[in-house]
């Protein structure tokens, strides 16, 4: 079926939206596992996600995506079985939920890519576990413990379900169940209650708030609020000193052991139910906006929100167009340049000025979109935490992960293409890096391992490293089966970090069975080559017994960029300023030779060189020069000296993609427009180092 363009809009909307809904379902769920495995959790965790599976459902409606729909109203009544006590929060709940979040991920996927439905079954499946879980709880003969509180018929009669199981939760777990009555001014008792709320959540839960029928309704407002906490009345009554309230304790199930359940800070929000709205106003802002002028306090129409969803492929045609502006301005300054020289300087130095003031604002202009492209990576850690906590339920191990720099900004397509690299990586580290907890606890390790992904700046790079605390890589056996596999002759000519490269060739793995895990068709020849064609680099670092480091160098945006032009053989290629650490002018003899690859003698290190024109094999009409240019360039801390005849400036330049048939050329990122009707090629640094240290070319 076709979509009107209207429809699809509302289809790309519902997607955005979805996805956004879909994102935090998946980090509550995690966090909700977690805090199960202690045996407590914040029932505003529970609401929350049973919120978002109920804004799913309506949504999924109302573009009329039923399979969506379905799927998130029988995990909504799942979910709401957990906030009402009907069920325990047990392993095999926790799996449920995860794998209803996994397959509605799925769906929208695939509806995002356009591929035919081919999740009836999974639905059908999914469902009638939920549905097993949904088996009627036993019948308690028993008459409620809540008839010891001494709650007024009224009070009992006004509880709606799922207030009843908070105080029932309350009680059995032994906290001192309060009555807290409250008075507050009419004019100010919106401010006033939330204030006090506010105050209460910090060492307990509000259970309930009611309006109470004491005072007159002339002057004030009274509230009763059913409140639960480890806290003494003496507490809550230096809490709230400075309000009126009167403080009641109705009780607490006596308990068999001290009580040894710690205070849970901003545990729960004030209870007033849809059902109840028509009993007690809902409590207002702590800051409330002021009024209008002119004394209309009517709420107001304008959004509370100031963020736009913009469409990334907005933001690329909106690039383009500046990189077309910044191509004009070239010419234009060019232009400038040329008149002056012919003689024409009144002319030409207005019109040099004018291409100054066009620089100054197309730099502004340039930075404020690239700012609008940027995002922190701490949206891709959030996903691989996700990844994690499934991965080391379904592995049996018990994994930690620790971020450190999720500020650290990039651009959001390189932040989506190295999604799955990362997902890898980490996949790879929970199934073959870290131990099983028994095998850690004979190695003298804590039980459970670490998984830490830090990110920061560099130069003009973004570093994100991936480290564990695992068993590490065996060298020894990449280095037995690179021989096995006629890689080298000679494994003691190989040294430690060679050997670690051969982990990146297609097919090689040291594993003699792949997992269910690590192994789905993506090996780590893919890892390496998704980095860099996003002009990336990937190395290794590891200690045997000690755990692995990935260090992954990615430069910070892809779009506009600053480059150095320079030729060799008679074609003109681009490299990016960023990569550029020096230049030099040598001749042929200053060249060694070294193990067959040519190097020269850089301060104190050795260089290995890269000739351009025998990198791509162009064929030469003349005999190379005597005198050339090296154009040293570094990613990492990986440095290469690239060969060629000559450096022809600096320009901004916008990297256009070469499309699918191009990837296979190593060492070429895209082509740029100079702006003089010639396209030229974007070197790709990362893959060109790469390449050169494998072949020594």
């Amino acid at each position: 079926m076709t979509l009107g363009s209207s429809a699809h809009k509302a289809v790309k909307d519902f997607l955005a939206e979805a996805e956004e809904i879909t994102d935090q379902l998946g980090s509550e769920l995690a966090d909700l596992a977690d805090r199960a495995d202690s045996g407590d959790f914040n029932p505003d965790l529970l609401n929350s996600i049973f919120r978002g599976a109920h804004s799913l459902k309506g949504l999924a409606g109302m573009f009329g995506f039923s399979e969506i729909s379905e799927l998130s109203h029988n995990m909504e009544n799942l979910l709401d079985w957990l906030r009402l006590g009907k069920l325990k929060l047990e392993p095999p709940v926790i799996s449920v939920l995860f794998e209803s979040h996994e397959l509605l991920n799925s769906i929208i996927r695939s509806l995002a890519d356009q591929k035919p439905d081919t999740h009836a079954d999974g639905i059908a499946a999914c469902v009638a576990r939920i549905n097993a879980c949904l088996s009627p709880p036993e019948q308690q003969p028993e008459a409620s413990p809540l008839l010891q509180l001494g709650l007024s018929e009224r009070v009992l009669a006004s509880l709606t379900e799922y207030e009843e199981h908070r105080l029932l939760d309350n009680y059995d777990r032994g906290r001192n169940i309060f009555r807290i009555h409250t008075s507050f001014d009419l004019t100010t008792f919106d401010v006033d209650l939330s204030l006090v709320s506010e105050k209460l959540k910090s060492c307990g839960e509000i259970i309930s708030t009611l309006p109470s029928t004491d005072g007159t309704m002339d002057t004030s407002i009274d509230f009763d609020l059913l409140y639960g906490t480890t806290g003494e009345a003496e507490e809550l009554e230096q809490l709230v000193e400075n309000y009126s309230i009167n403080i009641v304790l109705l009780g607490k199930k006596p308990l068999a052991e001290p009580e040894t359940i710690p205070p849970e800070p901003n545990l729960s929000l004030p209870v007033v139910s849809p059902a109840e709205q028509t009993m007690a106003p809902p409590p207002a802002s702590i800051n409330p906006p002021p009024a209008p002028a002119g004394g209309d306090d009517s709420s107001s129409a304008k959004s509370m929100s100031r963020t736009v969803r913009v469409d990334i492929g907005k933001l690329d045609d909106l690039m383009n167009i500046v990189g077309e502006l910044v191509l004009a301005h070239s010419s234009i300054a060019s232009l400038a340049t040329r008149m002056r020289n012919e003689g024409f300087s009144r002319m030409a130095i207005e019109l040099g000025k004018s291409a100054k003031g066009l620089e100054r604002k197309l730099t502004d202009l340039q930075k404020g979109v690239m700012e609008i492209r940027m995002i922190p990576v701490g949206q891709l850690y959030e996903k691989m935490s996700r990844i994690v906590r499934k991965i080391s339920r379904e592995q049996g191990k018990k994994v930690e992960l620790k971020f450190h720099g999720a500020e650290t900004e990039l651009d959001k397509l390189i932040v989506e293409d190295i999604s799955d690299p990362m997902m890898h990586i980490i996949r790879n580290a929970i199934d073959h890096g870290i131990e099983p907890p028994e095998q850690r606890l004979a190695l003298g390790k804590d039980e459970k391992g670490t998984i830490t992904i830090a990110s920061y700046s560099k130069g003009n790079h973004v570093v994100i490293e991936v480290q564990d605390d695992g068993g590490g890589i065996d060298v020894q056996k990449i280095k037995t089966k690179a021989l096995q596999k006629g890689l080298v002759h000679d494994v003691g000519t190989v040294s430690d970090k060679e050997a670690l490269d051969f982990i990146f060739l297609p097919g090689f793995s040291t594993t003699d069975q792949i997992s269910e895990v690590s192994g789905r068709g993506v090996g780590m020849d893919v890892v390496r080559n998704n980095i860099t064609s996003i002009s990336g680099m990937v190395d290794i670092e590891t200690s045997q017994g000690a755990g692995t480091r990935f260090i992954i160098t990615l430069p910070i945006t892809l779009a506009i960029i600053k480059v150095l032009i320079i030729s060799c053989a008679g074609r003109t290629y681009a490299l990016p300023i960023t990569s550029v650490l020096e230049s030099l002018i040598l001749h042929e003899r200053d060249i060694k030779s070294v193990e067959r690859k040519e190097v020269i003698q850089l301060r104190e290190t050795t260089l290995p060189l890269l000739r351009l024109d025998a990198f791509f094999g162009i064929g030469r009409q003349e005999r190379r020069p005597d005198e050339f240019y090296v154009v040293v360039v570094g990613v990492a801390e990986k440095r290469l000296g690239i060969v060629v005849d000559d450096l022809l400036g600096q320009q901004d330049i916008v990297i256009k993609s070469l499309g699918e048939s191009f990837k296979k050329f190593r060492g070429i990122s895209g082509a740029a427009d100079l702006g003089d009707q010639r396209t030229i090629l974007v070197l790709d640094v990362g893959g060109m180092i790469a390449e050169a240290m494998k072949s020594g070319t």
